[in-house]
């Protein structure tokens, strides 16, 4: 019985989503940042594999179909979004020029440890998409000479380490405007940390959703400019 329940084709969609529903609700009773369901379930999910000894292709062909769901899922922001027009007229020029500071950090900050660790051109290329969504960055990653799975990890570590410290950083330097603290979330922790936006407030994560869409543009329009430093 065991055996037929992994070889499931749908084994992998089920764990995922089992696992997944228990570190939410483990997160809402203990109020506790860092103990974000992804990084949870991650966790939780790398450990069951490991001690059942279960082939990582054997689940990876039933949670693939969560995949389908991203699109339709990443669409969905633009509700609120739309939701939120006429606050997005009134701070137009402001939430530009915020999330063009925040993708020129990103930049800089890549530049600035590259230097200080010495890291090779490739790792340097390959850490430059790390602040925009996995399907833009590892097409850029690509596109520009960078290692795709080195990106993708990048850009995992930067969302979910956004998503736990934004709430305190932001109390830390008393960023209260919910515009302010939607811009700064959504430009440097994309994906990921929009969702933690949206726990925040709707303003908030509306406003982390137009970041990740203006991040992902001006990244690709910056990024081929610093491949060669």
């Amino acid at each position: 019985m065991t055996g037929f329940l992994i070889e499931s084709h749908f084994f992998g969609f089920a764990l995922t989503l089992v696992v997944f529903a228990l570190a939410v609700l483990l997160q809402r009773k203990t109020k506790i940042a860092l103990l974000n369901p992804i990084i949870v379930s991650t966790i939780a999910i790398i450990i069951i594999l490991s001690v059942c000894r279960i082939d990582f292709n054997i689940y990876e062909r039933g949670a693939g179909y969560i995949s389908i769901f991203l699109t339709p899922a990443t669409i969905c922001y633009a509700v609120p979004l739309y939701r939120q027009v006429r606050t997005l007229r009134e701070n137009a020029l402001a939430l530009i020029l915020g999330i063009l500071s925040g993708c020129i950090t990103s930049a800089v900050c890549v530049i600035g440890f590259s230097l200080i660790f010495r890291f090779s051109h490739e790792l340097y290329l390959s850490m430059l998409p790390k602040s925009i969504t996995t399907a833009i960055g590892i097409a850029l990653s690509e596109q520009i000479g960078g290692l795709p799975a080195v990106t993708v990890g990048a850009i995992m570590v930067t969302g979910l380490t956004g998503a736990v410290i934004a709430p305190a950083i932001c109390r830390l330097f008393r960023i209260t405007e919910k515009e302010a603290v939607g811009i700064a979330i959504g430009s440097s922790s994309h994906a990921i940390g929009t969702s933690k936006a949206f726990e925040i407030g709707e303003i908030e994560g509306a406003m982390s959703s137009l970041s990740i869409v203006i991040s992902g543009i001006i990244t690709v329009a910056l990024v081929p400019l610093l491949r060669f430093l």
